[in-house]
């Protein structure tokens, strides 16, 4: 699978399980769609499911895909594959598979994905998916999974996560620009009083820490960050069987 992600949840299965394929929850804390509902379903076929991505205000990108879970392994852990396609012509992502792995452990839930897909638009799209897309994808699915962990550990919905997220980032932003622009160093240095000579040599390197601790500091608790989640496997992932029998369909 070309994309990894993995958190670790301190919380129950089930209702990691239940946030994860009841398309009303799903759709609240992933940041890759927009809206998610289940297709009527046919009775000894699999779940079909139809997406919808607000890409720009003016314009939604919608696809559909088929799934299929496995609730009850003998190991405690449980799985569920997907397999999705977009007909929209303005759609990078062309068609894609995907899974979910869910490991218990003694302090909660390994949850991890594992998926891929196949751009469109030719050689263009190969570069744009290999420089922008697939980076920003794989950055939004991190962020997704560290917002619904906060969910699921600390009762802070999806909703309060993006504010909380908004609100540190404007802060961050301020801090930066103001770091960066001088527009501050003028008052420092009139504040200073006596002082005014140090003020006037020591302000760019506050300036420059106080840059730095804007890039660099780690988010607040209650702040969903990709940076959180391992984006890596530890070990070799291999994706579950029931995948294949989607992908043969």
């Amino acid at each position: 699978m070309g994309l990894y992600v993995e958190t670790h949840v301190r919380g129950d299965l089930d209702d990691l399980w239940a946030r994860t394929q009841d398309p009303a929850q799903h759709q609240r804390w992933d940041l890759r769609f927009t809206s998610i509902d289940h297709l009527p379903r046919v009775e000894g076929e699999p779940q079909r499911f139809r997406y919808a991505t607000r890409v720009l205000p003016f314009l939604t990108v919608a696809g559909t895909g088929v799934s299929a879970g496995e609730k009850e392994r003998p190991d405690g852990t449980r799985t569920s594959a997907l397999r999705f396609a977009s007909p929209h012509p303005l759609s990078l992502l062309a068609e894609g598979s995907g899974y979910w792995r869910y490991v218990p452990d003694a302090d909660g839930v390994r949850f991890l994905t594992g998926y891929d897909y196949r751009p469109r638009w030719g050689r263009f799209g190969a570069v744009a998916d290999r420089l922008l897309f697939r980076p920003l994808i794989g950055w939004a699915t991190a962020w997704s999974f560290d917002r619904l962990r906060l969910w699921l550990e600390r009762d802070i919905t999806p909703e309060r996560a993006l504010r909380h997220w908004l609100a540190e980032c404007a802060v961050r932003g301020f801090v930066l620009l103001a770091a960066c622009s001088g527009t501050v160093y003028g008052a420092l240095v009139d504040a200073a009083g006596p002082l005014a000579p140090l003020a006037l040599y020591s302000t760019p390197v506050l300036a420059v820490v106080a840059a730095l601790l804007a890039l660099l500091a780690p988010p607040l608790p209650g702040t969903p960050a990709a940076r959180r989640c391992l984006r890596t496997p530890i070990a070799q992932a291999r994706a579950p069987r029931v995948l294949a029998t989607l992908e043969q369909r």
